[in-house]
């Protein structure tokens, strides 16, 4: 059995509390009475609160039981255990703490705003914790797991555009309201995904060159990031040619540009972009899900 890691327990409760109040904000004193429909569990427990004055977080906690048995299973004991923990500090200052702040009655478009970018910040720092809030996160993660090429702000995006939607054919019966929900959830989505990958983001290059090796010292001297050479063939020419391929950030991609046409003004260069680099000197991945 794993020991437990106290600071790593500390530092994720830390992140909770901070993420959940996040959240919390952004659903409680944004959407509430804002009367467009929230996506996930959220916005489920919203229709209930609405339906039968069940606070939101225990309805959320309701709702999360049989999903959360379901799933437990398929994606393991320490992802289970870390989004229980999640879901019960985020449901407690949603009941708790949200509502000693003022609730916001004004612009519904600012309402939807305020909640869409609050609640892609929290729930970026939850997942990036290796964590969920349960629910809907439940699921999202499982499909992230069958489909990695997918990222969690589309597939989130999706299943919350199903939920939007029945939200609005049963309760709300406002288009404008079904229109706020797709603005907050589209929001949601796209804060998520850049504070999960465009913090990493930068350039990826591939120079094509007769001068391989110097060009890889050059940049190793220039920018301090190292560079693969991989060896390749002109289809054309016939003539083997060096590949340096070169992971950096905008601005040293800058330098380095300029750098390989000083060198070599022959040289073929492709730049890309790239949404996250994980690996020795730059974002350490998380470990497997257990």
């Amino acid at each position: 059995m794993k020991q437990l890691n106290w600071k790593e327990l500390g530092l994720d409760i830390l992140v909770d509390l901070a993420a959940g109040m996040v959240i919390a904000i952004g659903v409680y004193n944004f959407a509430l009475n804002a009367n467009f429909p929230v996506a996930g569990f959220s916005g489920v427990a919203i229709i209930l609160y609405h339906l039968l004055g069940l606070p939101v977080g225990i309805g959320t906690i309701i709702l999360n039981v049989p999903v959360a048995i379901f799933c437990y299973k398929f994606l393991g004991r320490t992802f289970f255990l870390k989004s229980v923990k999640s879901m019960l500090i985020s449901s407690a200052l949603m009941d708790y703490v949200a509502p000693l702040f003022p609730v916001y009655d004004g612009s519904r478009f600012l309402a939807a705003l305020c909640m869409g970018v609050l609640c892609g910040i929290g729930y970026a720092m939850i997942f990036m914790r290796g964590s969920s809030t349960g629910g809907q996160d439940f699921i999202s993660v499982a499909v992230k797991k069958v489909k990695p090429h997918m990222t969690l702000g589309i597939i989130t995006f999706v299943l919350d555009m199903v939920t939007i939607i029945l939200g609005t054919v049963l309760v709300f019966h406002d288009v404008d309201g079904l229109i706020y929900g797709i603005i907050v959830t589209y929001l949601m989505a796209i804060v998520m995904d850049r504070i999960m990958y465009g913090i990493d983001e930068g350039k990826l290059t591939l120079i094509v060159t007769e001068h391989g090796e110097e060009l890889a010292k050059q940049i190793d001297a220039y920018s301090g990031r190292g560079s693969t050479i991989l060896k390749g063939m002109g289809s054309y020419s016939r003539q083997n040619k060096d590949v340096v391929m070169c992971a950096c950030n905008n601005k040293q991609m800058y330098t380095i540009k300029k750098m390989v046409h000083k060198l070599d003004p022959k040289a073929f260069t492709i730049i890309m972009e790239s949404n996250e680099v994980v690996g020795e000197g730059f974002k350490e991945e998380l470990g497997e899900l257990e």
